[in-house]
């Protein structure tokens, strides 16, 4: 069947079987068009800009990227932060589009940092903030790349009760590159001195080809030092992985004792002295 009554044939089907839906969004990974990458609208006229998620607004923009713009994987890191960091400073690097940081914010931070390569999706999280009428510190949301941005805190002795670390797979810059299958001991080291007494690292780790007792056995090796210990593993939300019952494809790695590939711990830090 051609692609195009494919389309046709699925935005006939979808909005019959779930008559809430508004827009389909067609993403065409594999197009050499950068456009048909971030989606084209086939049904409907645009696509919602945000959503309401446990009472917080999220901006989102669907054909920004490839992907929608909000993870919905990381719901539960949403719901840990609103839970955990009230009066608390934060640093949300790699922050995409700001929403665990907006978590944060919500939740009651004294402060959230955000660190971002691209401005675009900084703008994303400066949108959640006014639909949820945060005050926005220009100084807080911070364009650049995560290199030497660590080491310009670092400099400036600046300090935060958690920080929160989810890298994209993989990423090269000319200050340093990103490898989660490689170096996420490098980044959690490289965070690591930002982090106050007592706080908290929150380490996510979504590389489907890492297994997670590789994972594990890695974040643990850090731990080593007894600087860093486990707090907690957050699961993904069931409702994301599958109905119960619902057929699943098999994983690439065993994710174990994770129920995700999309692997989440949240580490206690100790200070020396």
């Amino acid at each position: 069947m051609p692609r195009c009554a494919r389309l046709s044939s699925g935005c006939r089907w979808l909005p019959a079987q779930l008559p809430w839906i508004q827009a389909v969004v067609v993403k065409t990974r594999n197009s050499q068009d950068p456009q048909q990458k971030r989606g084209t609208v086939v049904y409907g006229e645009t696509a919602d800009r945000k959503i309401l998620e446990n009472g917080v607004w999220y901006a989102i923009d669907p054909m920004i990227n490839r992907d929608a713009s909000l993870y919905l994987d990381t719901r539960n890191v949403r719901v840990w932060a609103s839970q955990h960091l009230r009066d608390k400073s934060v640093l949300n690097t790699f922050a995409y589009t700001g929403s665990l940081g907006v978590a944060a914010q919500a939740g009651g931070a004294a402060r959230v940092v955000h660190l971002e390569l691209n401005r675009r999706f900084l703008n994303v999280a400066k949108t959640s903030y006014t639909l949820n009428g945060f005050p926005i510190n220009k100084s807080d949301f911070q364009v650049g790349d995560f290199w030497p941005r660590i080491n310009r805190l670092k400099a400036a002795d600046e300090r935060f009760d958690c920080v929160f670390l989810d890298p994209p797979i993989h990423s090269a810059t000319a200050r340093g590159v990103v490898d989660l299958a490689q170096s996420y001991t490098r980044l959690i080291n490289k965070v690591r001195p930002l982090i106050k007494h007592d706080g908290y690292l929150v380490a996510i780790n979504n590389a489907l080809f890492v297994s997670g007792a590789a994972y594990l056995k890695e974040v643990e090796s850090v731990c080593a030092d007894g600087y860093l210990t486990i707090e907690e593993l957050i699961s993904v939300p069931e409702d994301f992985i599958g109905e119960p019952g619902a057929q699943r494809s098999a994983s690439v790695t065993d994710p174990a004792p994770f129920n995700h590939s999309t692997k989440i711990v949240v580490l206690k830090v100790r200070r020396k002295g």
